[in-house]
C-alpha cells in the first residue's frame, strides 16, 4: 500500500509527518520524493537509486522496521521509475512530496491547525495537525493530537519513538486511500 503526503505549509511537520504515518506498520518504507525537502540521515538517497540504477536488493525490505531514503537531489519526474519499484517491492510506502499532483494515485494533505487568516485550506484528503494556537476549526478526515517537544525531537534526530498517542493517531490514514 502506497500513500502520499503532501504538507503545504509547515517544514517541521514535513519532516515529521511521513515518519509518523510509517511508525504504524511493522515494515514501511519512507520516500522523500521533494528535491527541496529534509535532509533526513542516511547513506542511501533516491537520487543515488535513479543515477546509478536500483539493485534488486534496493527494492524491498531486508528485515522489518522504518527505512527512509531522502532525496538527494531529482526531480519526481526523474524518479518516477524508480518509485514504482520500490511501491512494487516494499508492503507500505509512504512517499513525501512537494505539491498537491502525486507521484501515483491520490494525495493527503497535512495541514497545521493555525487560527484565521493563517488556516490554509485543501480540497481533498486531509490530515489536520493539533497545535497550541489552533482551536480544531480546521476540517479534516483525521485530526492529531500535538506531538511533545521530546517525539519531535527523537523523530528529527533520526530516531523512531515508541508507543505514543500522536503516532497512534496516523493508524487511520491508512484506510484513507
Amino acid at each position: 500500500m502506497t500513500i502520499n503526503l503532501w504538507i503545504p505549509t509547515d517544514i517541521v511537520l514535513a519532516a515529521i509527518a511521513p515518519l509518523g504515518l510509517a511508525a504504524n506498520r511493522d515494515t514501511a518504507l519512507v520516500v522523500d520524493a521533494d528535491p527541496d525537502g529534509p535532509n533526513y540521515p542516511g547513506s542511501g538517497s533516491l537520487a543515488a537509486l535513479v543515477a546509478n540504477g536500483p539493485r534488486r536488493a534496493d527494492l524491498s525490505p531486508s528485515r522489518a522496521g522504518i527505512a527512509v531514503l531522502r532525496n538527494g537531489g531529482v526531480s519526481l519526474s526523474d524518479a518516477a521509475e524508480v518509485l514504482a519499484a520500490l511501491e512494487a517491492g516494499w508492503p507500505n510506502v509512504v512517499i513525501r512530496h512537494s505539491g498537491p499532483a502525486a507521484p501515483s494515485g491520490g494525495s493527503i494533505a497535512v495541514i497545521p491547525d493555525l487560527p484565521g487568516a493563517l488556516a490554509r485550506r485543501v480540497t481533498g484528503p486531509t490530515v489536520v495537525q493539533r497545535t497550541t494556537l489552533g482551536r480544531a476549526t480546521a476540517i479534516g478526515d483525521v485530526q492529531l493530537p500535538r506531538p511533545s517537544a521530546r517525539l519531535i525531537r527523537s523523530l528529527l534526530e533520526g530516531r523512531l519513538p515508541g508507543p505514543s498517542r500522536w503516532v497512534r493517531a496516523w493508524k487511520p490514514v491508512w484506510a484513507m486511500t
